[in-house]
């Protein structure tokens, strides 16, 4: 006897919490690393650290399917 189970498509909030959707459908996240101790590092590199960064292909798949209907 076959249950199935549907899939309820919700968004993991932790991941809602550190990506974000741009208009054009990628996914960004902030780079880690900048939270404290900077006063070790470069201004290039702190830089770099800045902003949003689009989420690198390996790791698309996973989070897509933990984003639900998002996108």
């Amino acid at each position: 006897m076959a249950t199935e189970i549907n899939m309820s498509g919700k968004t993991h909030k932790g991941i809602r919490s550190r990506f974000k959707v741009t208009g054009t459908g990628k996914l960004v996240h902030k780079p880690s690393g900048k939270r404290h101790l900077m006063s070790g590092k470069s201004g290039a590199k702190v830089r770099r650290l800045s902003g949003w960064q689009a989420v690198k292909r390996p790791d698309l798949k996973s989070l897509e399917r933990q984003f639900g209907k998002l996108r």
